[in-house]
Parts: C-alpha cells; sequence; structure tokens
C-alpha cells in the first residue's frame, strides 16, 4: 500500500489529480476499521492529517467548519447546540480526537453522528479539486449509505451554513449511553430568523432525511403564536411525531427492529419539538 503525506491542501488538490481512485484518510476512525477488518485493501491512501487549512473555523453571518476539523473541535468550538451536542456524543475521547466531520461526510453512513445536525441546519458541503471548487447543498451530496457526489480527484474542504440561533436540539437512542452506533438519531433547529422548522433524521433510511410534513406542521403552529410559544398543544406534538415517522425508511437489523425505530423517532420528535420551543 502506498501512502501520500501532502504537506500543504495545493499539494494534495495535485497529489489527488494524479491518482484521483486515492482512498482519502483524515482521522482513520472508519477507514483503518475497514483495512483491519479486511473490508477494504486500498492500494493507495492520501493522509489529509498534516492540512493545517483544513481545521479553520469561521464565524460570521455564516459559519464554516473545515473538514479537518475533529468533533472535539466542534463539541468545544461550534456555537450551534445540535452539532455540539451530536459531536459530543460520538464514540470514546479518543475517537473524538481524531475523527473529522470530512470524515463523517465521505463515509456518509445513515449512522453519522454529526449528519442529522447538519442536514438540519441547511449545511452546504464545499468540494475541492486541481479544477476549481464547487458548492453544493447536503442533501445533494448525500446519493445513498456510503456513497457521495464527490467525484474522482476531489476532496471535502469543509461545510458552512446560516446561524439558526439557539433552539436547537439533538438526540439519539442506542443499545447503551456510549461507544455506540445509534439506533437512530434526530436533529431539530427552529430557526426564528427565518421562521423556519427543519428536522432530520439518522439511521431509519438509506441516508438522512428531512420530514417535510412535520416541519410543515410545527410552521403552522408557531406562526399562529407569532414564533413565541413556551409550549404547544398536546396535539400538535403528538400529529408532529407521527408525521416524523412517515418519513423513516427504517429496517431490522441487529442494533434493532424497524418497529422499534419508528417508536423512537415519534417519541424523539415529539420531546425534541416540546424542548426547543422552550428556548425560543
Amino acid at each position: 500500500m502506498e501512502i501520500s503525506v501532502p504537506r500543504s491542501l495545493p499539494d494534495a488538490l495535485v497529489d489527488l489529480s494524479s491518482h484521483p481512485d486515492s482512498r482519502l484518510i483524515a482521522g482513520g476512525t472508519d477507514v483503518m476499521v475497514d483495512i483491519n477488518f479486511g473490508r477494504s485493501r486500498p492500494e493507495r491512501l492520501v493522509s489529509l492529517r498534516r492540512l493545517g487549512e483544513l481545521r479553520r473555523i469561521e464565524r460570521g453571518e455564516r459559519i464554516f467548519i473545515g473538514s479537518g476539523c475533529t468533533f472535539t473541535d466542534l463539541a468545544a468550538g461550534v456555537d450551534e447546540p445540535s452539532l455540539a451536542r451530536a459531536a459530543a456524543t460520538v464514540g470514546s475521547v479518543q475517537i473524538r480526537n481524531s475523527g473529522t466531520v470530512g470524515g463523517n461526510l465521505g463515509t456518509c453512513s445513515p449512522a453519522g453522528d454529526a449528519l442529522p445536525a447538519l442536514l438540519a441546519l441547511d449545511a452546504d458541503v464545499e468540494l475541492g479539486s486541481s479544477a476549481g471548487r464547487r458548492v453544493i447543498t447536503l442533501g445533494e451530496f448525500m446519493i445513498g449509505p456510503r456513497r457521495t457526489a464527490l467525484r474522482p480527484g476531489e476532496l471535502i474542504l469543509g461545510v458552512s451554513w446560516r446561524r439558526a440561533g439557539s433552539a436547537q436540539a439533538f438526540m439519539k437512542v442506542g443499545s447503551r449511553n456510549a461507544m455506540v452506533i445509534a439506533v437512530a438519531s434526530l436533529a431539530l433547529v427552529l430557526d426564528r430568523a427565518q421562521r423556519r422548522v427543519r428536522l432530520a433524521l439518522g439511521s431509519v433510511a438509506p441516508t438522512i432525511v428531512r420530514c417535510p410534513q412535520a416541519e410543515a406542521l410545527a410552521e403552522a403552529a408557531l406562526a399562529d403564536q407569532d414564533w413565541a410559544p413556551r409550549t404547544l398543544p398536546d396535539a400538535v406534538l403528538e400529529e408532529f411525531g407521527h408525521l416524523a415517522v412517515r418519513a423513516a425508511q427504517p429496517i431490522d437489523d441487529v442494533r434493532g427492529s424497524a418497529s422499534y425505530r419508528r417508536h423512537v423517532v415519534r417519541v424523539m420528535a415529539q420531546r425534541a419539538l416540546e424542548q426547543t420551543c422552550a428556548s425560543l
């Protein structure tokens, strides 16, 4: 196995243009597991660990997070409660210190912890190659389980989104309280400035999914109270949970049954809406 360790982003992009089939590695928390278990044997790796350009965080009207930022960076350095909470639930301290937001995006697992929060934040993904840069929405980037819109020779530069306020929630259910892959996860953002509700579900479909019917219901209920409720009627909370379940496409697997996942989504959606309304 050949390993390339570029020292700058331009060098990495030139390297990838010459070897577009190379496998990228940053923290290695997914790639090395696949290699160690014999599920993958790439002929060539390009390490992004030394690219400081990919670890920048910019805070303004829009927030930008470089793809090399670790989950520890996100948990400590991001103001968005949903993403900070999601990052804090990832694996162990060692995994949070190594795993990166770019790796979560590139692996594109439906159980990726950061992905529901990023989708609920309406994040865009910035991609780069020797030919230039392009920006696509996260929804466009995620094609399927472990399949992305990355082109040969491209790498993920980072993600960005417009500030969404503090009325946010992230919830995750697993077989235990730590070191667990989500049976189901959920991120909810009540964006008061834009008068929008964004709800995203993880581990219950081939990719992370939004819940447009549930979002529309909550937006209408919040508009009735001029986006200043402390609580919403129980009937609205219950219907919100049922509409969230409609967006899910869960399966039975070793971590949980489809019926259990539907139950979990309904309960989490109701609780998340109730909690975020209290923080508007």
